[in-house]
């Protein structure tokens, strides 16, 4: 490969210059495009027209293979960069052996999650595979060693990776990593209107907004997300529209901090709510995602009101990392034990059941013996039926990583130490015998059973019927473990079908705009396939007319006009010289 092609790109428009294809010339002009032509071995056969060479460079051919770590904000960009890529004709597979890509969506929250990210990379270089990094962690820190060489897809650019794979397949390095803006004001992030493919296609994921308000000492993700960005209220309520008429049955609103929504817009985290409730279809149930103490205490009773509503889960995961003031005064938390417990009890007191899931950080620099006691005394007090534990790890870059650090070992004790008195009780073991209405969504890991939630979001483990899946049903709960219970159907309960129409495919592109779906293809009207479906010429053809929808009124026009005019010719070129040698 020439060298011009190992350079690295800081943005696509690198390699555009001023007297190229403009974006509106595209379709009526080709000019100063000089084709450099690849060298035919003569002796070779011809391959077979419906199948690419193994080194093709011919848009949407490929097979790309997906990893996303973290949260349910990262997992929700995954879906949207797999649903964008399987749009435009490449083919998302499960098999990365078989990928001519691997698409690494990485999470910086801990170590051991980027160790993860970083092994996947080296494996990824070992076994010859074109690599393009997503997620925080280049996000935050795009200079690191390992990183070098490598195209990088930003977080609010996720709707540009389209042409970051294309680009990355031909040999170049590319990265984008701006902030999305208005008017000089920052966005929440790419469309939310994008096609995308969703893990499960029961379950939709909003991001509701990007970034936080706070700056806590210990953490990473500030570095990638920034300050706080929200969506406006009428293009989340579209969302929900849109997945709940492609057979959704359970949203889940994501960001770093939902209860910090609106402020940047002039709105709030209530009003969004009672829009949504106001589009959710019998039978299926909104979620909502991790809320900070600070930002929550000023709604609380609008919060309780929305939370006793009979469409939305009362669950609310309130992370209060430790229950110790000095630490939370080194965290910069932004609040005290007392705030937490204020928003605990209330919730408790107005919503009858309500679960309340936190986190827990163990050994953070400065933490003592008797701070650590007092958070024990905080979980034996409220007896989390879910709690996240987590050992402390110094992230690079931030506060907290140049403090005086805990010994591991006594890190690992407390960490330790708090699992005990987790598991020390079961919190479902009075609910046996209980009669519950639950949401049925998901297989269980061992595929012995469905996955269904209960009103508290609560898990339920019922029989493997087919019919039950994104049913809402009664069971009767005949059996209690630490982290779920099991029921069994009441044979006499009526059965609700949350969705509205029949649930996509696993698998299946959901998104997709009439815009789209009528992009003008040799005269016909076109409808995105899987790209094995569709013969390579036509497939070129395809390519060659599509302007894809999400991008109109981006800057990568610069690149795909350039690159359309260019592919035009050298595929003159290539079968040109096939007719030649046959």
């Amino acid at each position: 490969m020439p060298a011009a092609c190992e350079s690295v790109l800081e943005d696509i428009e690198d390699i555009v210059s001023a007297e190229d294809v403009k974006p509106h010339e595209r379709q009526f002009v080709r000019r100063n495009v000089f084709p450099k032509v690849r060298k035919r071995n003569s002796q070779k056969n011809v391959q077979a027209d419906d199948e690419p060479p193994s080194d093709s460079i011919i848009p949407g051919v490929q097979k790309i293979w997906i990893r996303t770590w973290g949260c349910s904000h990262n997992n929700s960009d995954g879906e949207y960069m797999a649903g964008q890529l399987a749009a435009y004709g490449y083919k998302i597979t499960d098999n990365s052996a078989e990928a001519d890509l691997w698409l690494l969506n990485s999470c910086t929250v801990k170590n051991p999650a980027e160790d993860h990210f970083r092994n996947s990379i080296k494996k990824a270089q070992e076994e010859k595979k074109k690599v393009v990094l997503a997620g925080c962690v280049p996000q935050a820190q795009p200079r690191q060693e390992y990183l070098k060489g490598l195209s990088i897809i930003g977080v609010q650019q996720i709707d540009r990776v389209v042409e970051v794979v294309e680009e990355t397949i031909k040999g170049h390095s590319v990265r984008l990593l701006g902030q999305k803006k208005d008017n000089g004001k920052r966005l929440g992030g790419a469309r939310l209107d994008l096609p995308k493919i969703r893990k499960n296609p029961l379950i939709e994921i909003i991001s509701i907004n990007t970034g936080c308000l706070n700056a806590c000492t210990y953490c990473k993700t500030k570095h990638a997300r920034g300050d706080l960005a929200s969506y406006p209220i009428e293009e989340l309520v579209d969302r929900a529209k849109q997945s709940f008429q492609e057979g959704v049955c359970e949203i889940w609103l994501t960001s770093e901090d939902t209860g910090a929504y609106g402020r940047d817009i002039g709105t709030d985290l209530p009003t969004l709510l009672w829009k949504l409730v106001e589009v959710i279809p019998e039978g299926a149930m909104l979620r909502l995602g991790m809320t900070n103490p600070p930002y929550i205490l000023e709604h609380l009773e609008e919060m309780a009101k929305i939370l006793n509503h009979p469409r939305v889960y009362a669950f609310l995961h309130i992370p209060v990392q430790s229950a110790s003031d000095s630490v939370l005064m080194d965290m910069k938390r932004e609040y005290c034990v007392a705030d937490f417990k204020q928003v605990v009890d209330f919730l408790k007191e107005k919503v009858p059941g309500i679960t309340i899931a936190t986190d827990i950080i163990c050994g953070f620099p400065g933490e003592t013996d008797e701070d650590f006691q007092e958070t024990m005394k905080l979980v034996e007090l409220y007896r989390f039926p879910s709690l996240f534990i987590n050992q402390f790890y110094p992230r690079p870059g931030t506060p907290a990583a140049k403090m005086p650090q805990v010994p591991a070992a006594v890190k690992k004790q407390r960490t330790k130490d708090l699992s005990q008195l987790f598991h020390s009780y079961n919190p479902y073991d009075h609910k046996v015998g209980e009669r519950q209405r639950v949401l049925v969504t998901e297989e269980s890991f061992d595929s012995n059973y469905y996955v269904a939630h209960n009103p508290f979001y609560e898990q339920v483990l019922v029989p493997k019927d087919p019919l039950l899946m994104g049913k809402m049903v009664e069971v009767n709960i005949y059996e209690a473990g630490k982290h779920f219970m099991k029921g069994e159907p009441v044979s006499d309960a009526r059965i609700h079908t949350a969705s509205i129409s029949r649930p996509l495919a696993k698998g299946e592109v959901s998104g997709l705009t009439e815009e789209f779906r009528r992009s003008p293809q040799n005269g016909t009207n076109w409808k995105a396939q899987p790209s094995a479906e569709i013969p390579v010429k036509t497939r070129l053809s395809s390519w060659m007319a599509l302007q894809l929808p999400w991008q109109q009124e981006g800057g990568g026009l610069k690149i795909l006009s350039v690159s359309l005019a260019l592919l035009a010719v050298l595929v003159m070129f290539y079968y040109g010289g096939m007719k030649t040698e046959l």
